[in-house]
Formats: C-alpha cells, structure tokens, sequence
C-alpha cells in the first residue's frame, strides 16, 4: 500500500507513562524517515504536541486539522506546514480522513477512541478501505482489543473483520504491517 500521508489520532494529554510520549516520538520519527507527510489534530498539547514537535524537528511536513472551538483550549500549534481551522469536530475527521492515505491510533481519549472506531466502521462499512493502525503502546489498548473479541465471540462482530485493525508495538513494526496491507472492497450489508 502507497502510504504519503498518515492521520494520527492521539490525545491532546501525555498520560501517566513516559512510555506514550517516547513510543509518539518515536512514531514520528519513523513517519519521517520514510518520507511520510503527517496529518493530525493540530494541537500543540499532549501527544499531538509531542508528535508534531519531534516531526518537525527533523524537517518532516506536519498538517494540523483543527476546529475553530478547540483553537484556544488545545492551543493550535503555530509551526505547523498547514494549519486548518474548520467548523465542526465532523468537519474535523472528514477532512483528515480525505487528506490520508491510512490512520494510526496512538494512546489517547474519548476523541481518540471516537477518531478509531469511525474510520474503522466506515473501512467495515465499505465507504473507505485506507489502512487503519493501532499502536499499542504499553498494552493500552488490551482493553478495546478484548472488547473487540468479545464482540466477535457475542455475534456482533464477524470473525473475517478482525483484519481491519493492524496492530503492533512498535512504529516500525505497525508502519511494516499497514505497508504490506491490501486492502478488500466488499459491501458490509450483502456479505455474510
């Protein structure tokens, strides 16, 4: 898969672990090495502050989605190579997810958990089939990975869905899998 341009959705927190703040710079390092545009947030708090700084840093390009609301509380980062203010949270995710070739989760909160779980059923649904990662740094997210489980042993989930969420982690490692990733086109609602 042709990866220019990753979204990364991660929290506008570091969190309580040095670990999510190293494994985030350690993202973008990649990212930049191999030559991959990053579009995110556009904060300059938390992992999105960690994430565009450590890109930027080494002269990697950074695009910053933001709405105007959260302009002030997330303080829209000033060095970004594109910042754009929209209006909405909706408005937000559209046009990260037209501007990306793939998506990567990094720990995070409400938004992060809300940014995955979208682009993952819109991939379900058929509407995109852009690679969607999951950096599980530390393990944390083994507790949506199990509800995930859950939800594929309860009936809700079909077990040939699991190969919508690549997970690793390490960046190089994730960055490998979304690589090596082919996407399928199917239609969700006539597939068994």
């Amino acid at each position: 898969m042709n990866l220019q341009r990753i979204c990364v959705f991660t929290g506008a927190h570091r969190g309580n672990r040095v670990a999510y703040s190293s494994a985030t710079a350690d993202l973008a390092h990649e990212l930049i090495q191999r030559d991959i545009t990053i579009i995110y947030g556009g904060g300059s708090t938390g992992l999105m502050g960690t994430l565009a700084e450590t890109a930027l840093a080494e002269g990697g390009r950074v695009i910053g989605v933001i709405p105007e609301f959260l302009c002030r509380r997330e303080i829209a980062h000033p060095a970004l190579s594109e910042l754009h203010v929209v209006g909405s949270m909706h408005e937000r995710k559209a046009l990260m997810a037209e501007l990306a070739d793939g998506f990567i989760a990094l720990p995070g909160g409400f938004g992060t958990l809300e940014e995955l779980l979208e682009i993952s059923t819109l991939t379900q649904l058929g509407v995109q089939s852009k690679v969607v990662g999951l950096l599980n740094v530390d393990d944390y997210f083994r507790g949506l990975l199990t509800q995930l489980d859950h939800g594929v042993m309860e009936g809700f989930i079909r077990p040939k869905d699991a190969w919508l969420l690549q997970v690793a982690r390490t960046p190089t490692e994730l960055l490998d899998c979304m690589h090596a990733f082919k996407p399928r086109r199917r239609s969700w609602v006539n597939a068994p």
